[in-house]
């Protein structure tokens, strides 16, 4: 079976819960389940729009600023940046505006600008959304095309938990995250496409383009 996320054929079935298939790949370690248990895209807006985010909700910016505080030490003021799936209420991009910054806000359900595909930025933040990447092979490729040289992806997702702890996590439990990546697997997808990557701490990941 081809992965997903690195395109080599090394994913095997990992396992399968509640008719739910699971695959892993032996190359970049990503685990994802099969397509054919993708939730359609009515349900998945639906299941959104259930996330209460509120640009006021102190609990939520004080958990996204995991990623916005370091990510500011990295990028200049009259740096431009891409909020990519930012989801119906842009908090993260408020939080980045506050601090000075500029961003283009852009998600399939919710901001679904196409102009905002068609520049290149100096930053991209991709908080929370990496897990729900249909094809990730192709949506890497699509912020690697964004990115101006030298330009920083911010991602932050919930790096996966150890094989035997798979079926009770949490994380793997939301019917919208479909892929679940640790270490090795930003390791193998910054070398393909030539980028470089910090693990600045858990669950959060740096990659800069060259």
């Amino acid at each position: 079976m081809k992965c997903i996320v690195c395109h080599n054929y090394s994913a095997k079935v990992f396992v399968v819960l509640k008719e739910k298939k699971y695959w892993k790949c032996n190359f970049c370690n990503a685990k994802f389940l099969d397509k054919k248990n993708f939730l359609d895209s009515k349900l998945e807006k639906q299941h959104y729009l259930k996330h209460e985010n509120d640009l006021n909700h102190l609990g939520y910016r004080k958990f996204l600023s995991k990623l916005s505080n370091p990510l500011v030490k990295k990028i200049s003021n009259n740096d431009v940046g891409l909020d990519f799936g930012c989801g119906h209420v842009p908090v993260l991009a408020d939080i980045l505006s506050i601090s000075g910054f500029k961003l283009e806000l852009y998600d399939p359900f919710f901001y679904p600008n196409k102009k905002n595909l068609k520049r290149k930025y100096d930053f991209i933040t991709c908080s929370e959304v990496a897990e729900h990447f249909f094809n990730p092979f192709y949506e890497f490729n699509l912020l690697n095309k964004l990115l101006k040289p030298k330009g920083i992806i911010a991602l932050m997702t919930c790096f996966m938990t150890s094989d035997d702890l798979f079926e009770n996590w949490y994380y793997r439990r939301d019917p919208t995250h479909v892929v679940f990546y640790n270490e090795k697997t930003f390791k193998i997808i910054a070398s393909q496409r030539d980028w470089k990557f910090e693990i600045y701490s858990k669950d959060i990941v740096f990659l800069f383009k060259s």
